[in-house]
């Protein structure tokens, strides 16, 4: 068999690593989680980076147990979720473009209170 092109010839996948990410709910929002505050997640291979976006949609298919309405508006949080990235307001690292890194805590805390 003829090597015509080499690597060239070849197709290589990126995929990015798995991250592991410390994700925490509170203010009310762990209700939403089966009462359950800390998650130590690995999130899988993927072809392109773990944003804060897909991060997201992640939570709502494997972590969010029930009312997903009162979490999730569109592919964002609802208003009144203040979202930190290693104590850091998500605001101030580019919210859901933020590229996730290995061994980051993200905290979803609600603000809001029902009466």
């Amino acid at each position: 068999m003829d090597n015509v092109g080499g690597i060239a010839g070849r197709i290589f996948a990126i995929v990015a690593a798995p991250v592991s990410l410390l994700v925490e709910f509170g203010g009310g929002a762990e209700l939403l989680f089966d009462g359950i505050k800390k998650h130590q997640v690995t999130l899988p291979c993927q072809p392109e980076p773990w944003h804060i976006r897909n991060l997201l949609k992640w939570i709502k298919q494997n972590l969010l147990k029930e009312r997903p309405e009162l979490f999730i508006q569109g592919d964002t949080v609802q208003p009144g979720i203040l979202v930190l990235i290693n104590d850091a307001d998500w605001e101030l690292m580019g919210e859901l473009d933020y590229k996730l890194q290995d061994q980051h805590n993200v905290v979803f805390i609600s603000t809001l209170h029902g009466g």
